[in-house]
């Protein structure tokens, strides 16, 4: 019999998305001679039973586009805003999924979107993920499409940074994405050369970046790059973010768990101009001139890098080969050059930080770069 199976983008947009549906579509009905439709707008347009069909037409030429034609959000099929309020959505995303005849749904996303299909296998469907995100940040897998071509765009920025301020003899301050991984700051500020990189996982001393910058300028160099990861915190507000976190794991009543979870999102309100902080202090503390560039959206858009297409590719006809093999309830991840059907249970709710001994950090220390510790 044929199968049927529905695909869906979850969670921010990144480059390369459109490259896993074709893998996914192309594999699955030219290979395998299954049914495919896409839902609109993440686990909104499943709930709300919004498709568009995927057929030839609409898998070719989509290799080379950003973004995803399916559109996305960040709606969570448990806690979902219909008509002013919050609702549980489940039943009606597995009435929709029963009501396409549907054998599996796929679902492209990070770390959220892998907890959220693990929600729905539990309540009965056959899921299966693919790792998407900019921010590198999805466990289990060796690294998730949408980085590469974000690597390259957070580095091109560095490179073309330096010359303003090699020319005015400044500190230029590059926030970069991650959430609360520095993957992305890690990788780009190497890539680029930048002489500071502040990550989430490594809290910084202010006074320890303003430190390496003053050596620069004593030996001559009177300007200096540093690529900071938006998650990145100073000792003390690191401090209280680990102490806030551990609290709201271990609350033992409802109001104890909400009581933490209301002070971490103060915390993360109070962060919104960090780095503008960190400029003026640095600005302060060395006498050179400062100025900020905020990367932001510019990271997530735009053609996907042959890296990512071709991950995504892969990690797509992976996905078409296990719903043919009836294998459900994973996620499939990148490992070398293998595609591996990891799990979901032993991803959701789980994220790849950069431990301290990574060789990018060693590579780092190495060539003289400062993590402001």
């Amino acid at each position: 019999m044929t199968r049927h199976i529905g695909i869906l983008t979850a969670g921010g947009d990144s480059p390369g998305l459109n490259a896993a549906i074709r893998g996914v579509g192309k594999a699955a009905r030219g290979y395998y001679g299954m049914q495919i439709i896409g839902f609109r707008d993440g686990f909104r347009g499943l709930a709300e039973n919004r498709t568009v069909r995927l057929d030839g037409d609409a898998l070719s030429g989509i290799l080379t586009r950003g973004g995803t034609i399916l559109g996305t959000s960040r709606d969570k099929p448990h806690k979902m805003q219909v008509g002013g309020k919050v609702q549980d959505m489940t039943d009606a995303i597995v009435a929709t999924y029963h009501a396409r005849h549907l054998d599996a749904l796929v679902c492209l996303g990070g770390g959220g979107t892998q907890k959220n299909a693990l929600r729905l296998m539990e309540a009965g469907l056959n899921v299966i993920t693919l790792p998407k995100t900019i921010d590198n940040d999805v466990y289990g897998t060796d690294v998730t499409f949408g980085f590469d071509t974000a690597l390259g765009i957070a580095t091109d920025a560095i490179d073309r940074l330096h010359s303003t301020a090699h020319s005015h003899h400044r500190i230029i301050v590059v926030e970069v994405m991650g959430h609360r991984a520095g993957w992305l700051a890690l990788g780009a500020g190497i890539a680029g050369g930048a002489d500071v990189i502040l990550i989430p996982e490594i809290p910084y001393q202010v006074e320890a970046v303003a430190e390496a910058i003053t050596r620069r300028v004593r030996s001559g160099k009177p300007f200096s790059i540093v690529a900071v990861a938006e998650g990145a915190m100073p000792r003390d507000e690191a401090a209280t973010y680990r102490e806030l976190e551990e609290r709201r794991r271990s609350a033992e009543s409802k109001e104890e768990r909400k009581a933490a979870k209301k002070a971490l999102a103060k915390l993360d309100a109070a962060q919104a101009d960090h780095t503008l902080r960190l400029s003026r202090q640095l600005e302060t503390l060395t006498g050179l001139e400062s100025r900020i560039t905020i990367l932001g959206h510019l990271q997530r858009g735009g053609t996907p890098s042959a890296a990512d297409r071709l991950l995504a590719t892969r990690l797509g006809t992976a996905c078409a080969d296990c719903i043919a093999r009836d294998q459900y309830g994973v996620m499939i991840a990148a490992r070398g050059e293998e595609a591996v059907p990891v799990p979901l249970h032993e991803v959701a709710g789980r994220k790849k930080l950069v431990p301290p001994d990574h060789p990018w950090i060693d590579s780092a220390r190495k060539v003289g770069t400062g993590l402001g510790d």
